[in-house]
């Protein structure tokens, strides 16, 4: 196996150059880092990363704590978050906080401990206790998918990178609202959650926008899950005036709102429409296709890489969040006619200026329900 040394004989120039050229610790010049580059591929020399991060003070290494890894969404996250580590010559460590607190900081001690430059988590609906250990400990992060501080707050402590969630979720309600629905009910997802709040802030705002009051009893927690959504769902149907439409915050709950509607019997658009947060690989395979918001999620991942490595670079900078546009993919699960260019039509939804009046309001759905189905809970 070529040694360092070698390196240096090949390219004419001292073991000192040679470790510059490869741990970036000093200027060299243009011809002499080409010199050592052409060597290091010509002999395959491998860096020792283990003595180069003794001498640099870095792993060049990067920990992921991110939930529900099996969740399409953070699947793209994660790919979007390895392709741009590896571009810069990164590794990566993941762990699973299976959104739980206690675990988080558990396993982002772990990681620290491990030497990562810097970490990439998306806190769970508690992260005192992961905020006090990076605060603690000095650890370089960046929040991925959900906010800790507030934007704008001039004490936030960490970068964020995240979708805008308010925003789509108010056009998903508007949407609906101009289609004639007047009862639009929303699976939300846990509580404590960033995204939970501002999907429950859009869905206020879109009733706003088309001049209808807040209910309460049309808001259920589906707590991110899909069993979440089909028992919140199944809660909903149990009203004595159902919705006519449903907005599902996740694409988890909304697999879990399609069950609970199967198992009744109804049929979607036709005895309720349904539009959800987060477009899936599998949305456009289901009759009719789902009428969806899509998350740039693996650029969501790339960016949180971007980010942390710029903090890493610039430690004393302040500490900004990034929030990434979504896109309105309009399909027929709102009940609007299924053209088939639908499906690949990434744009906004209609604008409203003024919604329509119709004639006759859609009637709440009478569904068939046996005694111990109608005593869902609505929190």
């Amino acid at each position: 196996m070529p040694t360092m040394a070698d390196v240096a004989r090949s390219a004419g120039v001292s073991v000192a150059t040679v470790s510059h050229v490869l741990n970036d610790t000093r200027p060299v010049l243009p011809h002499t880092r080409q010199a050592v580059l052409e060597a290091v591929e010509e002999l395959g020399y491998t860096p020792n990363t283990l003595a180069r991060s003794l001498v640099t003070s870095r792993t060049r290494s990067i920990g992921l704590a991110v939930s529900a890894i099996s969740n399409p969404y953070f699947t793209e996250i994660l790919q979007g978050v390895e392709a741009a580590a590896l571009e810069h010559g990164y590794s990566l460590l993941i762990a699973d906080p299976h959104d739980d607190p206690e675990h988080e900081r558990k396993v982002v001690q772990l990681l620290h401990e491990r030497r990562v430059d810097g970490m990439i988590v998306a806190p769970s609906a508690d992260p005192h206790e992961l905020v006090a250990y990076l605060t603690r400990h000095d650890v370089p992060a960046v929040f991925l998918d959900r906010v800790v501080d507030s934007p704008g707050n001039h004490t936030q402590r960490f970068d964020q990178v995240c979708a805008d969630s308010a925003e789509p979720t108010a056009q998903l309600v508007t949407h609906l609202a101009g289609l004639g629905h007047r009862r639009i009910a929303l699976v939300a997802g846990r509580p404590g959650l960033s995204t939970t709040g501002e999907r429950i802030t859009g869905y206020r705002h879109g009733l706003a926008a088309a001049g209808f009051p807040y209910d309460e009893r049309l808001v259920v927690h589906g707590d991110s899950e899909s069993a979440g959504g089909e028992r919140a769902t199944a809660a909903l149907l149990s009203l004595a005036a159902p919705p006519t439409a449903l907005v599902t915050a996740n694409n988890a709950m909304t697999i879990g709102a399609l069950r609970a509607l199967r198992e009744r019997g109804l049929s979607v658009p036709d005895d309720i429409a349904l539009c959800c947060f987060d477009d899936f690989a599998w949305a456009d395979l289901f009759t009719p296709r789902l009428t969806a918001i899509a998350q740039p999620s693996r650029e969501i991942g790339a960016q949180a890489v971007r980010v942390l490595l710029e903090r890493l670079a610039a430690p004393d900078r302040p500490a900004r969040t990034l929030r990434l546009a979504c896109t309105f993919v309009h399909r027929a699960s709102c009940g609007c006619a299924d053209e088939p260019d639908h499906a690949a039509q990434r744009s906004q939804p209609p604008e409203h200026s003024q919604l329509p009046q119709p004639q006759q309001p859609p009637q709440p759905l009478q569904s068939p329900q046996s005694p111990q189905s109608e005593r869902g809970t609505v929190s």
